[in-house]
């Protein structure tokens, strides 16, 4: 048997231990791989439902952990560390890794085991990682995963001998079966229990050139000698990347793609969300017949029924729309749909790097905001920093869902339904608006260093349904606490603000309007009035704030709140129709294109630039974009006869 070559330098010494072991405590293991490896999908398939998701402290990268337990009883802690192309962290995902299987993260002990897992089509990449990991002395164990993957195209790897090379078990995995992870339960029973008093690695000096040539010349002897490749190798994927990654058929497929998404988050979502208003409806009119009248049936009745359930009517719609950027991201086409782009946003100054963090910023502007920690150079990361927020997050769909259905006909243009192809229209708008201010900025001396974008295609898969459950449940998770966390906090002040002082004797306007929400209404309505908006408006955008979505249970508050119609919380989108115009309308969806209207993404900003500079100058440019786009809209509104 050939040996595992040492590396030339920066080798870290053998860790000290005490032969001492500690069988009562859970077993740690430590799941270490590159992106897209499978990583996640095999610890959800491990602890399924026992999870507990947090952040790493001092930082925002996500930290989840699980627990299961073996065949004998002992427990293991599982924890998913970021993905990571190399310990020699360039990012702050990869540090996080790298401190973490070193033991040098102050509150994250040592791993007591490494599972390491690669993709079994794609091991020229992953083996990098697992020579690199080899060298901390840690015991460990390789998950081969995706091998039914491996088969299919032909790809022939020789586990044992592969094992045998390394020095450390080798174990097929396919972590989208239900018995996938067999063999790596069995390997964990085997492991010895832990030893402790193991010391923490020293640190070792970046690897140089030398490092790294022997690395890569190890890697392709054990390539040699363990893997057999077909003689036609991704010959199915090249194929279909002839067309999805045309410069022209692609963009047309791409085009379709994003349609069909717009289309079905209306047209699915119908009947799921007709019977969650139900729900709603009977939920307020109970409320209204069994409780006395006064302040506290005001506020579960008009406050937080009105407030919450505005918000929660649209969680379909948002599911719907994850279901589809979950399933492109697991079928393998969006970092090919990064790579047709990015010719694209490289003739407006962005890196192509920027695709990825931008990509997820239609999730939320958050994470794609910390996603620009990959970007290697700080003046393309402030770039994509800065236009992050005017993709279009999940947040905005409740908004845009409630003026579309209010303002406009669900008729049929051709094949297409006309809201879908309103809906898509904003999505593009944001985009468009985003390349336009990243070419201002190179216009204005914040040109930035092109770089072209290099990464690694996944093979093409079906999605898996179980990924696809877990992505969802953890979407609408996230929803839920947002609704029963920040809105409803926000929505019982709403009320309170709503509700006093009570209207003086002899008022005769709704009662709103003596309250302190109806003063500061007036008090904005001036600065508004110009775009079209009505006091009604300015108080909504108040709370929204805290986060965008917060304005649609604003608005059913306001409007409960002021008498226009006895069942206006259950029935919100016939009371706007009839008290704005269309003008209003287009004038409001214009806004929230542009406006920053999410105090959790400015902070993220300010912790991402260390200041608070960069996240003034955003709400200033955002905030004017938002008044001009707006009232464009509504003077070209009314012009065209739509007051």
């Amino acid at each position: 048997m050939k040996q595992v070559s040492e590396p030339a330098s920066g080798a870290s010494r053998p860790v000290a231990t005490q032969v001492v072991a500690d069988s009562a405590r859970p077993l740690r293991v430590a799941l270490l791989g590159n992106p897209n490896c499978g990583k996640t999908a095999l610890f959800n398939l491990l602890t399924g439902s026992r999870q507990k998701v947090a952040n790493y402290a001092g930082v925002t990268v996500e930290r989840k952990e699980g627990r299961f337990e073996l065949p004998g009883g002992r427990t293991v802690a599982l924890l998913d560390l970021p993905g990571a192309y190399s310990l020699n962290a360039l990012s702050a995902d990869e540090e996080i890794t790298r401190d973490i299987v070193t033991g040098r993260r102050a509150g994250e002990p040592l791993p007591d085991l490494l599972v390491v897992v690669v993709d079994a089509t794609k091991l020229r990449l992953n083996l990098r990682l697992v020579l690199e990991a080899q060298r901390l002395r840690v015991p460990m164990v390789v998950a081969l995963n995706m091998t039914d993957m491996a088969e299919r195209l032909g790809i022939r790897v020789d586990a044992e001998r592969l094992s045998a090379e390394l020095g450390v078990p080798v174990v097929p995995t396919v972590a989208v079966r239900g018995d996938g992870a067999r063999g790596l339960v069995q390997a964990l029973q085997a492991h010895q229990p832990p030893l402790i008093g193991r010391t923490p690695e020293p640190a070792a000096a970046p690897p140089g050139i030398a490092d790294v040539m022997l690395t890569q010349r190890e890697v392709q002897r054990l390539l040699a000698d363990c893997v057999q490749m077909p003689a036609r190798p991704l010959a199915r994927d090249d194929s279909v990347d002839r067309v999805l990654l045309h410069p022209f058929w692609g963009l047309v497929v791409l085009a379709l793609v994003l349609l069909l998404m717009f289309q079905a988050v209306f047209s699915w979502a119908a009947w799921p969300m007709d019977a969650i208003q139900a729900g709603i409806d009977a939920l307020a009119g109970a409320v209204r017949n069994h409780m006395a009248e006064g302040p506290l049936r005001s506020l579960l009745a008009d406050g937080i029924i009105a407030g919450v359930g505005a918000v929660l009517v649209f969680l379909p719609q948002i599911l719907i729309l994850f279901l589809f950027i979950l399933a492109l991201e697991d079928s393998g086409y969006l970092p090919r749909a990064a790579f047709l782009l990015d010719r694209v946003m490289g003739r407006v100054g962005l890196s192509g790097r920027s695709f990825i963090p931008l990509l997820s910023s239609f999730a939320c502007a958050v994470p794609g905001i910390m996603a620009t920690r990959t970007i290697t150079h700080w003046r393309d990361r402030l770039v994509t920093i800065m236009i992050a927020p005017l993709m279009t997050c999940s947040a905005r769909l409740p908004v845009y869902a409630l003026l579309i259905a209010a303002f406009i006909p669900a008729r049929k243009i051709g094949l297409f339904n006309l809201q879908g192809l309103v809906l898509l229209a904003l999505y593009v708008a944001g985009i468009l608006a985003a390349l336009g201010l990243a070419w201002a900025y190179r216009l204005t001396g914040g040109q930035v260093r092109v770089t072209p974008l290099i990464m690694e295609l996944p093979t093409y898969r079906w999605p898996n349904p179980r990924e696809l459950a877990f992505g969802l449940w953890e979407r609408a998770r996230i929803f839920l606490r947002r609704v029963g966390g920040i809105i409803l906090a926000v929505m019982v002040l709403l009320w309170f603000l709503s509700s006093y002082p009570a209207a003086p004797q002899g008022a005769t306007g709704a009662p709103i309007q003596y309250s302190y929400a109806g003063q500061l209404g007036r008090l904005i309505e001036p600065v508004l009035a110009p775009i079209g908006f009505n006091w009604q408006i300015a108080i909504s955008l108040v709370p929204g704030m805290a986060a965008r979505e917060v304005a649609v249970s604003a608005l059913g508050t306001v409007y409960a709140l002021s008498g226009a119609e006895s069942d206006v919380a259950d029935k919100l989108q016939p009371v706007l129709a009839h008290s704005w115009s269309l003008a209003t309308a287009l004038a409001l969806l214009a806004w929230f294109v542009f406006a920053p209207q999410c105090v959790s993404t400015l902070v993220a900003v300010r912790r991402e630039t260390n200041g608070w500079r960069y996240p003034l100058i955003m709400v200033v440019q955002l905030f004017g974009l938002a008044w001009v786009a707006a009232f464009i809209t509504y003077r070209i509104a009314l012009a065209l006869g739509a007051g």
